[in-house]
């Protein structure tokens, strides 16, 4: 069944299919557009390390959606880059807390390059001679990570705000965990949530909708009668500690700070969308705030906010360069306070909700943009135009309230990266 989908407003539309599979394909056809995109995703990401699969509890070691999502490229017989390569095609793949998602772009062969997605994405093969090789592959990824300064200021944050959440835990997991996967783990893992009906293909570009639904015919099998049930760990309320401190070999401290929220609660589009304009109204790059320690020189333009959510959590999180991030910290606290207190600013609300606007209506002109927006909305839990409906609706005194329940500082928790010691 095939469900056109449009908004008037931006002149969008695009269309949803049911396939027999149980799968969901979300197709944006942009004939103007030379190059088309396209993602295969399935929610499975590294905090996905415990469920029930017909009859028995697995425990997967940290990292495995990682290491699945880098294996299912490889096959016995081919490389599924280099069939990519062959058509001009440009492929890559990543998984996050919740979700892996493997993509290409290209100008021409698109429906060959489909065809290719599909099928790699479908065939998993695994050995133990080549998980070895690949062990040693990811290992390196790791070491890298190991050594981004920026990257361990948000997992050293995540390990304080969360006590038993597996997003306390780096996606490509350790060396030591990944010495530990085996094929049973990762055929497991595959059945379990590689199921059509757990999944989603999305695709923007000059295509065709029919064509897309043909070659899903051919190509998408039959769902496995079992069915995984995800094992979520408990969670306190509380966090763990209020502050972290990591040495590494950098010239200027960098910080993330964050506030932790109530566990296993979805978040909808309206909060997801208020998060984002409290942040900008407070300290976004339009805010007095944001100025003010920009000319100070206490932070630089590389200060950002994020909604962090995964499929049960939510946290804000602030990061950026500095010599003091507490004092950035207790900054934004104090504003959040007298912002409480005398209330929005009603010409900055105007003026950040029409940039949000821009930013929705700007991805309209990018194929890849288009893809990966659709895919992270339905993902999220809403439709690709529910944004944009939404926001029209989000008032100053709507905003004012839910100022009241964020950044609760007696859940928040501060990461500081600072030189090494000479």
């Amino acid at each position: 069944m095939i469900k056109e989908i449009k908004n008037d407003l931006l002149g969008e539309k695009y269309y949803e299919i049911e396939h027999r599979s149980g799968l969901k394909i979300l197709v944006m056809p942009k004939e103007q557009f030379k190059t088309s995109y396209a993602l295969f995703g399935t929610r499975f990401g590294s905090a996905d390390i415990r469920f029930s699969l017909d009859g028995r509890e697995i425990k997967l070691p940290d990292g495995t959606a990682h290491f699945l999502e880098h294996k299912l490229f490889e096959s016995e017989e081919k490389d599924a880059f280099e069939l990519f390569a062959k058509t001009g095609a440009r492929a890559n793949a990543y998984t996050s807390f919740d979700r892996t998602a493997y993509l290409f772009s290209c100008s021409e062969n698109f429906y060959e390059n489909l065809k290719t997605l599909l099928n790699f994405v479908q065939e998993p093969y695994f050995t133990e001679k080549t998980i070895q090789k690949e062990q040693g592959i990811i290992s390196q990824e790791i070491k890298m990570y190991r050594d981004n300064p920026d990257w361990q200021s948000m997992i050293e944050l995540l390990k304080a705000l969360y006590k038993n959440c597996a997003v306390n835990t780096d996606i490509a997991g350790s060396v030591e965990s990944i010495a530990k996967i085996t094929p049973d783990d990762l055929y497991s893992s595959y059945e379990a949530f590689y199921r059509p009906d757990n999944m989603l293909l999305c695709i923007c570009g000059n295509v065709e909708v029919k064509k897309i639904e043909k070659i899903c015919d051919e190509c998408i099998k039959e769902c496995s009668p079992k069915k995984a049930v995800l094992i979520n760990a408990e969670e306190p309320e509380e966090i763990v500690k209020a502050r972290t401190v990591k040495r590494m070999p950098v010239v200027m401290p960098i910080f993330s700070f964050g506030y932790k929220e109530s566990f296993y609660k979805a978040r909808t589009v309206r909060e997801r969308l208020e998060t984002i304009i409290l942040n900008q109204i407070l300290i976004g790059n339009m805010s007095l705030l944001y100025q003010s320690l920009l000319e100070e020189g206490r932070i630089n333009e590389d200060f950002s906010s994020e909604y962090f959510t995964s499929r049960f959590n939510a946290a804000v999180i602030f990061s950026g360069t500095g010599e003091n991030g507490e004092l950035i910290k207790e900054r934004f606290e104090a504003e959040v306070q007298r912002v409480k207190k005398e209330g929005i600013d009603k010409e900055l609300f105007d003026c950040v909700k029409r940039d949000i606007y821009g930013t929705i209506i700007k991805s309209a002109n990018s194929s890849e943009d288009m893809a990966t927006d659709l895919l992270e909305c339905y993902l999220n839990g809403y439709k690709y135009f529910d944004e944009f409906e939404t926001i029209g609706s989000i008032t100053v005194q709507s905003l004012q309230k839910r100022l009241e329940s964020k950044y609760d500082v007696n859940k928040s928790a501060i990461s500081l990266i600072l030189p090494s010691e000479k």
